[in-house]
């Protein structure tokens, strides 16, 4: 009976060590593509928890599906080389997705977008913000912990996944093969999710903006787009030319008389039709003569052929009563770190609030949040096109010709240019941009000399930088200022502006983010003072016009805070990027502008003010004081009209009133918005304006066809100017 119980027990045992064998030996296999395929949803189901407005969208199912798709590629990877090797390549995969998705995490927390690819390879400088970095981790501690636990298992019961090498390679690239299958699977798929703006299969084939992407398709393959896209180039889709809506002028591009071609893409030949092109009149447009003629019968390249039709379809803009006020006048333009109309008090920034009540103060004015912050923020007020998504912008428009700006203009007309800012000149490559704007460029390590701390001090900026040109008149100055920047807290280490003017916020009503924040922006407000007192003092106030904006919203205050500081629950979709336009000129009346515009618009509105021979087709936004109906656009593609809003990521259309706007104006306007972003791009990559002007402007005199002097234009248009 014994030895009956011993043979039992001998042959369970050894049922139960196969069975173990079996699992470690045929299993382990499928239990680390599932832990890796559950891993990679994990990771984006935090970080979508933690960055994403909306988390129940289609998107979630390309996530799940492109994660299976990675899971596949990393099992591969685990099963090439005996089962040591194979644990040690688990955890080094493991690891590094633990250190992507963590550090987008923290990376969006601040500045609400993930860094891209090329910010990536060339974000040194993030590392000045250590600080800043640190608190992050410290507030979303707890979600990193979710991300590292599941990390730290796999360390722990790292053999139960041990996997053995697959010796035939035929079957170690079934795996990998499966991965491209399921991938083309997945592609097949995406039109079912539509092919709206922002849709997973916009921008998986036509939309470069790694932040939706992770919305709609999983951030790691947005990411590796993202990649893709800065190594191999993106074309960026099709450049449609929409048929006009019913009873529409002005307010969008038009199509030419004679019909020109509906798609522009790279694959379709071209239909330049030069007998076909519009003349308009110089005195009473504000256009340049750019013969599109001659640049079209030339043109090799298909893009710019591209970009040469687009511009000569566009209407121009009337000269109007605000053309030329401010020639002559001197020009002193300033991007405000973070600021807000919400900074604005008549006790506590009274200077701020003196600007705003006596100059042109625009009431419906938004700055639109793009992809790499302040710079592209300043690329926007500076050149008046949308920057090129997953790279900085202005680093790349360096080496191209930027005629366009107000500096080269003015500069064209005798001005003297400088630009000032008090943070280091290599920042952002600032030192390549902005002197390539055509300003003499001054910051800290390249002549600037003030404080060494953070942020640096805008009333010091302008102490030490104002007797550079207010001698040098006509002038115009450009300003980036720093001391508005977070974190805002009144620890001196990490915001020393803000404990400079604590007392002067102590006693407010709000939380401390709050009023460390206007504690910041009592800084800008006090250089203003100083700055208007120095021109005074040189006799030149009256002559000077001081524009001021944002690069930005104070995206450094949770929703909540900025809720708080304006009384009111903001919409996170449009309300919040709304800001301020301030233009003022000392002995001119106070003016109300509540005409609705956007950061775009700043650039032609200026040249129109300053009355500077320009084209109007040549810009993404338009001249407030034009007749052209505004078109507001924002960085997710969404869009605002006088008669409404639309929010593409959930395609929620606003009306502001009772006219309606139809599915036929929802599509024109997305092929409008689409248009724009394109063409700002192709505008960039093939450094455009070069190939319109060289290096130089046209002669500064208002241009007329000699052929047609009175400048007509087709019968069909011959209304235009009435």
């Amino acid at each position: 009976m014994v030895k009956k119980v011993g043979r039992v027990g001998s042959a369970v045992r050894s049922v139960w060590s196969a069975l173990r064998g079996f699992r470690c030996k045929h299993h382990a296999r499928e239990w680390l593509l599932l832990f890796f395929w559950l891993y990679l949803i994990w990771c984006e189901v935090i970080v979508r928890i933690n960055s994403a407005q909306f988390f129940w969208t289609v998107g979630l199912i390309p996530m799940v599906l492109f994660s299976a798709v990675a899971a596949l590629l990393c099992f591969t990877l685990c099963s090439v080389f005996p089962p040591r090797a194979n644990r040690v390549i688990e955890q080094i995969l493991c690891y590094t997705l633990l250190v992507f998705y963590a550090s987008q995490l923290i990376y969006n927390y601040k500045f609400h977008f993930f860094y891209s690819a090329f910010s990536m390879g060339n974000g040194g400088q993030v590392l000045e913000f250590w600080r800043v970095i640190l608190h992050a981790m410290w507030v979303k501690g707890v979600w990193l912990l979710l991300m590292l636990l599941p990390a730290v298992l796999l360390s722990i019961y790292g053999r139960v996944f041990a996997v053995p090498r697959i010796a035939q390679w035929y079957r170690r690239a079934c795996f990998a093969l499966g991965a491209v299958v399921l991938h083309i699977v997945i592609l097949l798929t995406l039109p079912l999710f539509g092919k709206a703006p922002m849709s997973p299969y916009d921008l998986y084939h036509d939309t470069n903006d790694l932040s939706k992407g992770a919305l709609q398709l999983g951030l790691l393959p947005a990411f590796r787009l993202d990649v893709s896209r800065l190594i191999f180039g993106f074309d960026g889709g099709e450049l449609v030319v929409p048929e006009p809506l019913p009873e529409t002028s002005s307010e969008a591009p038009t199509v030419l008389p004679t019909e020109v071609s509906e798609e522009l893409s790279l694959e379709t030949e071209p239909t330049f039709k030069p007998a076909e092109l519009p003349i308009y009149d110089a005195s009473r447009c504000n256009v340049l003569p750019i013969d599109f003629n001659a640049l079209a019968a030339e043109e090799k390249n298909e893009t710019v052929l591209r970009l040469h039709e687009y511009f000569q379809t566009q209407m121009p803009s009337k000269k109007n009563k605000k053309t030329g006020i401010f020639e002559g006048c001197n020009l002193i333009f300033i991007t405000a770190e973070s600021f807000s109309p919400l900074a604005i008090d008549p006790e506590l920034t009274p200077t701020l609030y003196r600007l705003q009540t006596e100059g042109m103060n625009f009431t419906n004015f938004y700055t639109p949040y793009w992809g790499v912050s302040t710079s592209d923020g300043e690329y926007v007020n500076l050149t008046g096109t949308i920057p090129k998504s997953g790279v900085w912008s202005f680093n790349d428009s360096s080496g191209n010709a930027m005629p366009l700006t107000m500096a080269q203009q003015l500069k064209h007309r005798g001005y003297s240019a400088y630009a000032f800012h008090d943070h280091s000149y290599t920042y952002y490559h600032r030192d390549k941009s902005h002197p390539n704007l055509g300003y003499v460029f001054k910051a800290v390590g390249n002549g600037l000399e003030i404080t060494e701390q953070w942020p640096e001090s805008d009333v010091e900026m302008i102490d030490v930088s104002t007797q550079d040109f207010v001698g040098s008149e006509p002038f115009h100055t450009y300003y980036m200022t720093v001391s508005g920047h977070l974190p805002y807290t009144f620890d001196e280490n990490d915001n020393a502006i803000a404990a400079k003017n604590r007392a002067l916020v102590e006693e407010l009503p709000y939380s401390e983010s709050v009023r460390a924040y206007l504690a910041c922006q009592i800084e800008l407000d006090r250089a203003l003072e100083l700055l208007l007192a120095r021109l005074d003092e040189a006799g030149v106030l009256e002559n000077t016009v001081i524009v001021l904006t944002a690069d930005h919203y104070p995206y450094g205050l949770t929703l909540e805070e900025q809720s708080e500081l304006a009384g009111h629950e903001l919409d996170p979709h449009f309300e919040i990027y709304r800001n301020a336009l301030i233009i003022y000129k000392q002995g001119r009346a106070p003016e109300t502008v509540d005409a609705l515009c956007s950061s775009l618009d700043i650039l032609p509105t200026l040249s129109n003010l300053f009355g500077l021979d320009f084209d109007s087709r040549l810009y993404m936004g338009r001249d407030v004081f034009s007749d052209k109906a505004p078109l507001l656009i924002f960085s997710d593609r969404s869009w605002m009209t006088e008669n409404g809003s639309y929010y593409t990521l959930s395609e929620e259309l606003t009306l502001f009133g009772e006219t309606e706007i139809t599915e036929e104006e929802i599509a024109y306007y997305n092929n409008i918005v689409a248009d724009k972003f394109l063409v700002s791009q192709w505008v960039l990559e093939e450094d455009y304006w070069r190939i319109l002007f060289g290096d130089n402007l046209p002669p500064d005199e208002h241009a007329a066809d000699p052929e047609n002097p009175e400048g007509t234009i087709s019968p069909e248009s011959s209304n235009y100017y009435e």
